[in-house]
């Protein structure tokens, strides 16, 4: 998800999205979104380079569909665009180290694809799949997943977190090794709506601010409640990006609440595909 401070905690509903779609769109008259916005800044080429290896020029292709079509469509905020590099790609692909070889990743509130396509890029052996209810960010998703060539390990589902975990309108419900997030909500609700996506001893890494330390203090009797073990934080890219980012990892030790059926393997990566 992408807001103009990338460190706020949205409040927001289940998946990590306002309820509908705004009709409003930026007003770009003053700043038409142009392709050069998303050109990889000189001192940061190497971090980028440490961080996506071979695949650095398909997250350029990544960074200029966001500061083009992303900005039009409404999923990139004007001002934002020329920083996509430090504050949005190089900010999420550096989770990376905090995820095994392999893993299956959720990618709740995905919204333009943050961090959850950032990851796919740079971690081609990982399955990624980006839950977003909303249709309008849902198709710039597949769009963007079909333009980068992502399909063999990137789908996209479109529905609440909650859809995704239970099954809804005939679809399995889907579950992975860890669900990532960012600027989606405080961390009592992130718990409750990402926790029950994780097989156990699945993780929950949120992205998070400043506020992650307090955010721990204030919910982790919540995040206890719904099965998840102490919250813990975690600084990603330490010597490679400044500042580092600030991760909250939670491991789910309990499985909470009713049983529900285990996702089959076609569930838990695939091709992306429009609901």
């Amino acid at each position: 998800m992408t807001h103009d401070d990338p460190t706020a905690d949205a409040v927001t509903g289940p998946g990590g999205t306002p309820p509908g779609p705004s009709a409003v769109r930026p007003d770009t008259t003053d700043t038409a979104p142009s392709p050069a916005d998303a050109a990889l800044p000189t001192a940061l080429a190497p971090a980028a380079l440490t961080l996506f290896g071979d695949r650095l020029d398909l997250a350029a292709a990544y960074a200029e569909l966001l500061a083009t079509d992303g900005v039009v469509r409404g999923l990139i905020g004007p001002r934002e665009a020329p920083r996509i590099w430090d504050r949005h790609l190089l900010n999420c692909a550096a989770v990376a180290e905090r995820i095994q070889t392999g893993a299956t990743v959720l990618d709740v509130g995905s919204g333009a694809g943050l961090p959850g396509l950032a990851l796919a890029i740079a971690r081609p052996d990982l399955t990624v799949t980006l839950i977003e209810p909303l249709a309008r960010r849902t198709s710039f998703l597949i769009e963007v997943v079909e333009r980068l060539g992502l399909a063999r390990s990137v789908r996209v589902f479109r529905g609440r977190a909650d859809e995704a975990a239970t099954g809804s309108n005939g679809r399995e419900p889907i579950s992975g090794d860890v669900v990532t997030s960012r600027a989606v909500a405080p961390l009592d609700r992130l718990a409750t709506w990402s926790l029950p996506l994780t097989v156990r001893g699945g993780r929950l890494l949120a992205l998070k601010g400043s506020s992650a330390a307090a955010e721990i203090e204030e919910h982790a009797d919540a995040v206890s409640r719904v099965g998840g073990g102490e919250p813990t934080v975690h600084l990603c890219g330490v010597g490679v990006i400044d500042p580092p980012t600030t991760v909250v990892e939670i491991v789910r030790e309990r499985m909470v609440g009713p049983a529900r059926p285990a996702a089959s393997k076609r569930s838990r990566g695939g091709r992306a595909r429009r609901r």
